[in-house]
């Protein structure tokens, strides 16, 4: 488990930051009681986003300005899904930003940082010390590269202002905030179902247990995959958008379909700005001119030739969120063209989805089987994440708990309140 440097700072400048691949928050601890700042319009959840514009009114903006810039029409760069990029090599790649070239590390530091302004002036103090959480693993199967992100995540927290940094495991803070509402001594596994990844912890919480200041014997065992629901809108948008795009369409000669590529950036929320480079418009025109059904390559220019790829996205996760409880629901794409709004049904995003829920079935087995326990020794299982609530996420996990209750806890603050408690633990 994750472990603090120095633990005996004001309480009060201590806080707990939740940086999430769709949403962050920020907790600290007033009056013993941890609490998560509303830091966005009222919101404890700011969207991890950000726009860049070219006037002043929308030079530098995060969360639900930034999203609501962008669908207005402001001119200007848009980006979201900021944390998918740690462990890549994408991190240190530099991109295009209006006049100037800069990484994408500099603008995840001016996401934090803003951040931690915001927060600093509602708690009315310096924060100079951060309990942060962070996934299982960044990446899967590369030890090197999970520790380079922590690495990476760790440097962006300094430079943005904080001097005492110290990590969590996220599905581990997750359960610290469930132990505040057990009863009893419970064996308990949290499903943390993120945007960019999905963890599980194994873990002993009970009254007696949440007081003490060491917890690393409670913790049995966690593990993670880099799967969430970035992931599952990237196969709603390919399995139900992306075809009336002309996505797997053939060429005049032969049976090749179209390239694929433009669509699978299209449907990534992290690689939707690679189709505004100046070569892609040239070279699909050209696939265009060779294409069986051109119509629908012609919404695909003319998509990027607006710079909605990332409406697509904010679409496509509405659709997501509706067939949680519907059987259907329309993408409506009527800003591309009038009346195009592609139908969704939930038969079709659970088959699109399955190889998904195999993943999750075979990470949450080993997270078990490393505590060495039987599954039918769980006595609950802690849901949180946006990701929780798709239906078919919650049968992959019952399907391998099916006799352990359920617990449903704040889905988008229940990790940033256990980081609170954590630096409340840590840092005094």
């Amino acid at each position: 488990m994750p472990t603090s440097s120095r633990a005996h700072a004001p309480a009060h400048r201590a806080c707990g930051l939740d940086f999430g691949t769709s949403n962050s928050t920020l907790g600290v601890v007033g009056d013993g009681v941890p609490a998560l700042l509303t830091l966005d319009h009222g919101s404890t959840t700011v969207p991890s986003a950000v726009f860049f514009g070219l006037d002043h009114a929308h030079a530098f903006l995060i969360g639900r300005d930034a999203v609501a810039a962008y669908v207005d029409g402001q001119s200007g760069r848009f980006m979201r899904s900021l944390k998918s990029i740690l462990g890549t090599p994408l991190v240190d790649e530099k991109t295009q930003l209006l006049r100037r070239r800069v990484t994408f590390k500099e603008i995840v530091r001016a996401y934090v940082e803003a951040l931690k302004h915001r927060a600093e002036q509602q708690a009315g103090c310096a924060l100079d010390r951060v309990v942060h959480g962070r996934p299982v693993h960044f990446v899967d199967g590369d030890a090197e590269g999970d520790a380079r992100a922590e690495a990476t995540l760790a440097d962006i927290a300094r430079q943005a202002g904080f001097s005492e940094i110290s990590f969590q495991y996220e599905p581990v803070a997750a359960a610290f905030d469930y132990e505040r509402s057990v009863a009893a001594e419970t064996l308990a596994v949290v499903a943390d179902v993120g945007g960019g990844t999905s963890d599980f912890s194994v873990v002993r919480l009970g009254p007696e247990r949440r007081g003490r200041d060491e917890r690393k014997s409670d913790i049995l065992a966690s593990g993670g995959t880099r799967l969430g629901g970035t992931d599952y809108d990237r196969a709603l948008a390919l399995a139900a958008v992306m075809p009336a795009l002309g996505f797997r369409t053939l060429m005049t000669r032969g049976d090749v379909e179209v390239p694929s590529g433009p669509y699978f950036d299209l449907a990534t929320w992290a690689t939707v700005n690679r189709l505004y480079d100046k070569k892609v418009l040239p070279e699909l025109k050209l696939v265009r001119r060779d294409a069986r059904e051109p119509k629908l390559l012609a919404r695909l220019i003319h998509l990027i030739e607006m710079r909605r790829g990332h409406s697509v996205l904010i679409e496509v996760e509405r659709g997501k969120i509706e067939l949680s409880d519907a059987d259907e629901t329309a993408i409506p794409l009527d800003w591309l063209e009038a009346g195009l709004a592609p139908k969704a049904t939930r038969a079709l995003f659970e088959t699109a989805t399955a190889p998904l829920a195999d993943r999750l079935r075979k990470t949450l087995g080993e997270t078990i089987a490393a505590a060495g326990l039987a599954p039918a020794a769980i006595d609950a299982v802690f849901f949180t994440g946006g990701g929780s609530l798709v239906p078919s996420v919650r049968r992959a996990v019952r399907a391998v708990l099916p006799d352990a209750a359920v617990v449903d806890g704040d889905r988008f603050g229940a990790v940033g309140l256990g980081l609170t408690i954590e630096a409340r633990r840590r840092y005094g």
